[in-house]
């Protein structure tokens, strides 16, 4: 990652302002079961060598067909997940003040989310989901179980908060972030229902983040629903769409945009101007390329050979992203936050400060 000395300026000068932000997000909640699975076990060393990649273990479930197979999970850890509480966390992280509405727990928040939920004042709406996240070298497969988020839908929100509450809390955020659309089944009409009865009455404009969350298992029909919504919510502020490589695929391919053209930042810039949104940020493992009105940026790395930790990095990077953008960094500067947040992040496990964000630019 090479980064110019005037954005590194420009991203330590911003420090000044971030604890005058605040943030909204919402409204998912997840268990984070973090494993890796076991491939062999020296038992007299006690020594555990894991499946390294997605790869060798799509051959190990594949043997099993027609047989059966026992395949161990070497645990890590249990946090707080989904994108909502990880994005949150990391906001909160780098300084901003942020509220939470989301599935933390009911009657009671869960004890996972205790501390998460005092820090953003949250509010929750039913229980969280359950994710094993089985994390290898080179990705992470998320198996979740989430009949609980179906109780998510604007009816529930209301009932919880209060349509006057709503937009009291949205009117006090700088920024509102929606993720997580694929795992939320009424989420499409709780977006239709906030920019006719919640948007309106806001007493300034916002950014917007939305992050639809690897929408493979939902229908053409739905996640082009959802696209066609995000302009709706161009009259109340500035729009940012987040996706990950594989999204940005699936998203272009729907979109009919020419899916040849390996230039991710040309990519960005025909989504943002089909869905006709102020922003598009595509975000693989190595770089990062974004589109706006600014025009079109890209930055290199810093990839991560080893990481200590990959759930959670692409909501650092989000986190990371729309906080450089209410700071009022350039896009080349956000793009240099946002793989900062996110690299650090998995180099070390917890969140940076922004603090740490400026000596990890500064180290590059």
């Amino acid at each position: 990652m090479i980064i110019d000395a005037s954005i590194k300026e420009e991203i330590a000068e911003a420090k000044k302002n971030i604890s005058e932000l605040s943030a909204f997000v919402g409204f998912d909640g997840f268990i984070d079961k973090i494993v890796s699975p076991v491939d062999k076990v020296d038992y007299e060393n006690k020594i555990q060598h894991l499946i390294p990649t997605i790869t060798d273990f799509a051959k190990r479930v594949g043997s099993a067909a027609g047989k059966s197979a026992n395949i161990e999970l070497s645990e890590k850890l249990d946090k707080l997940g989904g994108n909502g509480p990880i994005m949150a966390n990391a906001q909160l992280s780098l300084g901003l003040g942020v509220r939470y509405v989301g599935a933390l727990g009911s009657p009671d928040i869960h004890p996972l989310f205790k501390d998460f939920s005092e820090a953003t004042t949250a509010i929750s709406l039913t229980n969280p989901g359950v994710t094993h996240a089985l994390e290898f070298e080179d990705g992470k497969i998320m198996l979740g179980t989430m009949k609980s988020l179906e109780n998510i839908n604007f009816d529930t929100i209301i009932n919880s908060i209060g349509e006057a509450e709503l937009v009291n809390i949205f009117n006090q955020a700088n920024s509102i972030s929606i993720v997580n659309w694929t795992m939320l089944t009424n989420l499409t009409d709780v977006l239709k229902q906030l920019t006719v009865s919640i948007l309106p009455k806001l007493s300034e404009k916002k950014y917007f983040f939305f992050d639809l969350a690897d929408p493979e298992k939902r229908t053409d029909k739905d996640i082009l629903e959802v696209l066609d919504l995000l302009k709706d919510f161009e009259p109340f502020g500035k729009v940012v769409l987040g996706l990950n490589l594989r999204e940005s695929s699936q998203v272009a391919n729907l979109l009919k945009i020419d899916e040849q053209d390996e230039d991710l930042s040309l990519r960005a810039k025909a989504i943002k101007e089909a869905l006709s949104i102020n922003s598009v940020v595509i975000h693989p493992v190595e770089s990062a390329h974004c589109a706006s009105d600014e025009g079109t940026f890209n930055l290199v790395g810093p990839y991560c050979e080893k990481p200590k930790i990959t759930t959670g990095g692409g909501d650092h990077f989000n986190a990371g992203f729309i906080t450089a953008k209410l700071l009022g960094l350039s896009d080349l500067a956000s793009l240099a936050v946002a793989v900062s947040t996110s690299g650090f992040y998995v180099r070390n496990a917890v969140s940076p400060s922004y603090d740490d964000i400026i000596n990890f630019v500064n180290s590059y």
